[in-house]
Parts: C-alpha cells; sequence; structure tokens
C-alpha cells in the first residue's frame, strides 16, 4: 500500500490547507509565526493579569483601607487612598483591554503593553510601603511584560 492510497487528497488540496507558502504556489492565508510568539501571548496574559491585581489593589485602597500598612503621608507619593484606589481601578481595566488587543494581534498595543507595564512599575514602587506582597509581584510581572514584547514582539502578527 503506498502512501498516496492512504491519503486520498491530490498535492494541490494538500497544498491549499497548508499553512506555509508553497514556492510558485498561491500564498497561504496564514501568518507563520515562530515558537518565540508565546512570550507574547504570555506577556498579553500577564499584562491581563497585573490589570488584574491593580483592579485588587484600587479595589482594597477604596474599600478596605484599613488593609493596607501605613498611613498615605507615609507613601513615596501623598496621595489619599481613595486616589490611589481610582488611579489603580482605571490603570488596571485599561490594562486589561491593552492585554486582550495584544492577544488579538494588534500592532499599536505592543507599544502601549510597553508603556502600561513600565507605569505599572513605577506606580507599584510608588504604593510598594502600602502593600509590599502585591506590588512586588506585579513588579516582577511588569518586567516580564517589558522583555517579552521588546524581545518577541514582533513575531505576534494579526491573523488574515
Amino acid at each position: 500500500m503506498s502512501s498516496n492510497q492512504l491519503d486520498p487528497r491530490s498535492m494541490s488540496e494538500a497544498q491549499s490547507v497548508s499553512n506555509y507558502n508553497v514556492a510558485g504556489g498561491p500564498p497561504s492565508a496564514y501568518v507563520h509565526e515562530s515558537a518565540w510568539v508565546v512570550w507574547v501571548q504570555f506577556a498579553g496574559v500577564m499584562i491581563i493579569l497585573s490589570g488584574s491585581i491593580h483592579l485588587i489593589q484600587g479595589l482594597s485602597a477604596l474599600f478596605r483601607k484599613a488593609s493596607l500598612n501605613v498611613d498615605t503621608d507615609k507613601l513615596a507619593i501623598g496621595a489619599s487612598y481613595t486616589t490611589w484606589g481610582w488611579g489603580h481601578v482605571i490603570w488596571g481595566a485599561f490594562a486589561i483591554l491593552i492585554g486582550v488587543c495584544l492577544l488579538a494581534g494588534q500592532g499599536w498595543a505592543r507599544v502601549f503593553g510597553v508603556l502600561i507595564a513600565f507605569v505599572s512599575a513605577l506606580a507599584n514602587i510608588a504604593f510598594l510601603q502600602a502593600n509590599p506582597v502585591w506590588g512586588a509581584i506585579a513588579i516582577a510581572i511588569d518586567v516580564t511584560i517589558i522583555w517579552a514584547i521588546m524581545v518577541h514582539g514582533g513575531e505576534l502578527k494579526k491573523r488574515v
């Protein structure tokens, strides 16, 4: 039994459903992605996670002020917990939106993803004394996001 008897499709049919372009054949409808694109997808998920952490921090600052470690006058930037809370809630929602757009392959979301992670790390440094565990986790996530997008961001393209 030869291999063509096991697969009755012709070579042209097999090439038409392939993910790769064949020399001399019509271009494929798919974009070839390297295995490193997983890091950018990881960054998108981490931006969503970072946004969720910001939402939790913001809601904590708004509704559970007693759970925070220090008074507002001892923070790096002296603002009320209400101001910090709303800032974190808005920033978290924006980060979640950017993470979803990055996973969808939007090129502009890479720029905003790096910007979000950078500003998030700075905000968490300023808020670190009030909530050290969440802040340290968020900073580590932000550094990973920046690395993944900067090194492998060009490999994630919007699918045709």
